[in-house]
């Protein structure tokens, strides 16, 4: 085991904590999986349902397919099952879960079955599944069933595996959330025995799955893809125990490594190594690199290095992570044993005996340490992990006097205000005044600067201060102990001092990339369109990082670019090839990279968890590699920032263009149904009107004839409106109405309209009043006469007949109000303004008037593009509508006063 004192932290993780906060307060979860149809997931979740419903549950079936199959069915019977949910699409009634009445019903337990199945158009949730999470969500437990093949990151692969691609899938999101997962596995052979049996599909059917998915060698691989997905989520469930249980150590559930790497040109051999390892053991691994406060001091060539090693990592398929810590034994175990590791792996640094005793290899106190877990330390010269690494004299900092120069100064200070004390105050122990100098060092000028004037404070002190003074003889053996422990508190606190002076910089830094993060997450949550969340990126990724930045975007089957700080869109033949090459491969391509080196900047894509969204390029004036490894990790987190940004904007317009698109469906759907229903009656009265006149006008009288034509005539401008209406909303709707306006007498568009309306007017009392002092409007003759004409037919066909229609107009202020009033029926209350959607009409009770819907939708549509506004309401008097139009004056025109003579 561990030795004591090695992790004093023994809490348990807050996140397994509030994991488990939120289970208890849903229901529990469980999932059948299955490597392919017919293996029996049904049949075992209902035998379980039977079980828990002995146990005295009160167990429901929510739904559950049998296919035919008869000891599902009988295992089926006896269980009281909620009544499915019928919905009418497209003429076809499906059924479908109900789960309003099973939230109603509220069992403590519901059987599910199908768990991929998509519901019917209509439902409350388009997926099953989130109607399994809603009731997980209501604190009922669910059993339901899955086969591997819906699984999402899994589809691809079995697509491969069977050559059919599965279309209804589930998150894994869905998988991790389950408490248990049961494998219903059958051997091959006794699964075609079944198909062949036809106990999974009809013979015909099952003898052609055989030939294709069916295939031995399909179900073998389906059967592991089963057993390695169900393994992870079980091993997932074992950490989150171990987390929230606050155990420490490794269990030996499975095999998981952790490498150990840092700046070493054997540090790549050490992540190769533990590629082989993990894919013999079939396990996850992950390479770790502790950031040491000694890291600030490394040189380009080893930030290099450290950076290549951890992209050799990813591209293997590791997980790689950074931990900052002072102890680089103490941050490898305290992680192994947070996340169950059983395997280490550690490069042996080879050292002189003498330098391994002053200074203990990092793999010495690992395997000291370890307890349980496993330490694999490869053998060779060089460094591979360490708490002390040496910088390369190339990539050594410039010699520079100040700092010591500086140093001196202290101590020249610390010297005249011991001088000063000692005369003044008779104080005796004038060597912690030469130790606030070395302290004062430590802080300003950093570590070598305090050692040096912890020898200087040493020899001054000697000097001065111990007999026989001004000489560096000492003549007093307890002089001597005074000096050399003098000399040794000066080493160690300067050198404590310099560590904490460089932590507390660290510190900062990492503050103040916090900071920034916080505030670009900020912006980037404020930015409201894709341009906003692009400069925004580019400029702060500029700033923070010291690099020209551009952004791609995919249009097309292509990437252009859409942002660039400073401005810049102009992109060699290289670039534009390797930036495509990023794009198409979702890989890094460019400067420095494997792919296209020769592009002046390097390009790496911009990625979230769903999708590639574009491609960022970076570059620099200054040669050498681009990013550093802080710059790399600073870059990432800025980079997912960024697109996850604009997979927002993306998605809110994918979400603005799917909404538009079932809007149009809507219509559609109307309009059909509309042409269906509505313009058949006219064309049937002309139909048969000219149909009786071909076959009997010899025998008919001429008064008959009349009316036949009369009928043909009227259907005709009946339909004739209809078609008129269509165009006009389309018109609308497509934003192709522009009134064609001028000045006006609006008593002259009203006549004109009486004129035209006077068939439909025929049955009914009109009164027209409109006074002859109304000043003319500027508005587009026809499309008023169009909305007056929709106006006088709407009443015509409500009210009853021999009833008055009053057409009214007046000045209120700066508008002219027009008024139609009938004496019908009126408008429901909650309808008033309604009427005025498209396809909607209204009536008391069961009875609705025929029509398209449309004569409202487009009185408002032509007021609307003339400024104006229309409303309805009820009248107050008596029973009937009223419909006010209000249409603007025009300003009076500006006449110049005549000239004088």
């Amino acid at each position: 085991m561990p030795e004591p004192g090695l992790d004093t932290d023994h809490r348990p993780s807050p996140d397994a904590l509030l994991e488990r906060a939120r289970q208890e307060t849903r229901g529990r979860f469980k999932i059948f999986l299955g490597a392919a149809p017919g293996v029996g997931k049904t049949y075992e979740m209902l035998q379980s349902g039977r079980n828990r419903r002995r146990e005295g549950v009160d167990v429901v079936v929510g739904v559950v397919e049998t296919h035919g199959r008869a000891d599902t069915a009988a295992m089926a019977h006896g269980f009281e099952t909620v009544d499915r949910r019928i919905i009418d699409y497209r003429g076809q009634r499906l059924d479908e879960m109900d789960l309003d009445a099973i939230l109603t019903r509220r069992p403590a337990l519901v059987l599910v079955d199908e768990l991929a199945h998509t519901n019917a158009p209509g439902s409350r949730h388009p997926k099953r599944y989130l109607d399994v999470l809603e009731l997980l969500e209501n604190g009922i437990d669910v059993y339901s069933t899955l086969n591997i093949q819906h699984v999402e990151s899994l589809n691809d692969v079995v697509a491969k595996i069977t050559r059919i691609r599965v279309r209804e899938t589930v998150p894994d999101s869905v998988i991790d959330r389950a408490d248990d997962i049961e494998i219903i596995d059958l051997t091959p052979d006794d699964l075609i025995k079944r198909l062949h049996e036809g106990k999974v599909y009809l013979p015909k059917t099952a003898s052609r799955a055989i030939r294709n998915y069916f295939a031995p060698g399909n179900l073998t691989a389906l059967r592991e893809l089963a057993l390695r997905r169900t393994a992870q989520r079980v091993d997932q469930q074992l950490l989150h125990h171990m987390q929230a249980n606050a155990i420490r150590g490794s269990w030996p559930s499975g095999d998981r490594f952790l490498v150990c790497v840092n700046e070493s040109a054997r540090a790549p051999e050490l992540v190769r190594y533990a590629k082989r390892q993990a894919d013999r053991m079939r396990g996850p691994w992950t390479v770790v690199n502790v950031d040491l406060p000694q890291a600030a001091r490394f040189g380009d060539s080893q930030k290099d290095r450290l950076a290549a090693t951890m992209r050799l990592a990813e591209q293997l398929g590791a997980q790689t992570l950074t931990l900052p810590g002072q102890d680089v034994v103490h941050e490898i175990l305290t992680y192994a044993q947070s996340h169950n590791i059983n395997h280490i792996i550690i490069g042996r640094v080879e050292k002189p005996r003498w330098r391994e005793w002053m200074e203990p290899p990092v793999s010495s106190e690992l395997l000291r340490k370890a307890g349980d877990i496993s330490v694999h330390v490869i053998s060779g010269r060089g460094t591979a992990a360490g708490p002390r690494i040496p910088r390369a004299a190339a990539d050594r900092a410039p010699f520079s006097l100040r700092p010591y120069a500086l140093a001196t100064f202290y101590v020249a200070a610390a010297l005249g205000l011991g001088y000063l004390l000692s005369q003044t105050l008779d104080v005796q122990n004038i060597a912690i005044v030469f130790l606030m100098a070395v302290l004062t060092s430590a802080v300003t000028a950093g570590r070598w600067p305090a050692l040096y004037a912890s020898g200087l404070a040493a020899l001054v002190f000697n000097f001065f201060y111990l007999d026989p003074r001004h000489t560096f003889t000492i003549r007093d053996p307890e002089s001597v102990v005074a000096l050399f422990f003098f000399f040794g508190a000066a080493l160690l606190t300067s050198n404590l001092t310099a560590r904490v002076h460089s932590q507390a910089a660290a510190a900062r830094a990492r503050a103040r990339m916090t900071e920034n993060l916080f505030l670009f997450s900020k912006r980037l949550t404020v930015a409201g369109t894709l341009d906003d969340v692009l400069w925004v990126s580019v400029n702060q990724i500029a700033s923070m990082l010291h690099l020209n930045t551009v952004i791609l975007l995919p249009e097309g089957s292509t990437v252009t670019v859409r942002a660039g700080f400073p401005p810049d869109d102009t992109l060699v033949d290289a670039d534009i090839a390797a930036a495509q090459w990023a794009w198409e491969h979702n890989r890094p391509a460019g400067r420095g990279a494997e792919t296209l080196p020769g592009a002046k900047r390097l390009y790496l894509p911009l990625r979230t968890g769903r999708m590639t969204v574009g491609v960022m390029g970076l570059d620099s004036d200054r040669p050498g590699p681009l990013l550093t490894p802080e710059q790399q990790r600073l870059y990432n987190a800025l980079a997912d920032l960024a697109a996850l940004a604009i997979e927002r904007i993306q998605l809110v317009d994918d979400l603005d263009r799917a909404r538009l698109a079932a809007e149009a469906d809507r219509l559609r759907s109307a309009l059909l149904t509309s042409v269906s229903h509505d313009l058949r009656t006219p064309l049937a009265g002309i139909k048969g009107a000219a149909g009786t006149l071909r076959d009997y006008r010899h025998a008919m009288s001429e008064d008959d004839r009349h009316d036949l034509l009369q009928t043909i005539e009227q259907e005709t401008d009946r339909l004739s409106r209809f078609i008129g209406n269509l165009l006009d909303m389309t018109r609308i709707e497509t934003g192709l109405t522009e009134p064609n306006s001028t000045l006006i007498d609006l008593d002259e568009v009203i006549g004109a309209t009486m004129t035209r309306a006077a068939a439909i007017l025929s049955g009914h009392r009109v009164q027209v009043s409109v006074p002859a002092d109304l000043p003319p409007l500027r508005i587009d003759p026809m499309l008023t006469e169009q909305v007056m004409f929709n106006l006088l037919d709407n009443a015509a066909k409500y009210a009853p007949p021999a009833t008055l229609i009053h057409v009214g107009a007046w000045r209120d202020g700066g508008s002219v109000v027009v008024q139609v009033r009938d004496e019908g029926p009126g408008i429901p209350p909650q309808d008033t303004e309604r009427i005025f959607d498209m396809f909607t009409r209204v009536g008391k009770q069961d009875y609705v008037q025929a029509g398209t819907g449309l004569g409202l939708a487009i009185c408002r549509g032509f007021v609307e593009a003339m400024g104006g506004t229309i409303t309805a309401a009820n009248r107050r008097d008596r029973t009937g509508a009223t419909f006010t139009l209000r249409l603007p004056v025009p300003p009076a025109p500006h006449i110049p006063p005549p000239e004088a003579p």
